[in-house]
């Protein structure tokens, strides 16, 4: 069963979501920004300004995800207008980032993921993934450029909604089994094996 924004609230209370946002925010200081916080069934989280880096190709190297080498990301610069706090991500590139806000997973409940539709009609495709029961920390976020022109990814605002899952309690959790990705920092988490 899907969640809603009464048991999201609930569970955020309880640490769930830190920090948390009990409404949709679609504008701040007067200024309009791409929607965070709670919504009908889902929480849109933001993009944290401290860490995106953007896959570059090293001539003669293969991007191995089981001998990751870092130098294939680049870390990039955090530009600032009057629209608010930016990175740009290059046409048809992929970069990484890390949310803003950190999360303390329920061991009966499963995220997934979603990309927001601002972003899908400007060519960016958020990579779905999930966030497995009892997992905690900040979660990585891997954005694809589809378009052929350059992209404004936001900071401080929503990059991806998140939909909580409730399932019968599983026998083995992400936390029991010592899954590689728990307690990820607020800073963007290399592929491991």
């Amino acid at each position: 069963m899907i969640k809603n924004d009464i048991w999201i609230t609930e569970m955020a209370q309880k640490g769930m979501i830190s920090p948390f946002e009990p409404s949709l925010i679609r504008q701040c200081n007067e200024f309009p920004v791409i929607s965070f916080g709670l919504s009908s069934f889902g929480y849109d989280i933001r993009l944290s300004p401290e860490d995106f880096r953007i896959f570059r190709h090293i001539p003669g190297t293969v991007v191995d995800p089981k001998n990751f080498n870092p130098e294939n990301l680049v870390p990039t610069k955090l530009h600032k207008d009057t629209n608010g706090s930016y990175f740009i991500l290059p046409a048809h590139s992929y970069g990484l980032g890390v949310a803003l806000e950190r999360l303390e997973i329920p061991d009966n409940i499963t995220v997934i993921c979603i990309g927001k539709s601002t972003y899908a009609r400007c060519g960016i495709i958020a990579n779905v993934t999930p966030a497995e029961a009892a997992w905690r920390g900040y979660l990585t976020l891997e954005l694809s450029n589809a378009s052929s022109a350059d992209c404004r990814i936001y900071a401080n605002e929503g990059i991806v909604q998140l939909m909580f899952l409730e399932g019968e309690p599983c026998s083995v959790s992400y936390q029991a089994r010592r899954g590689k990705y728990q307690d990820q920092p607020d800073v963007v988490t290399l592929a491991k094996v």
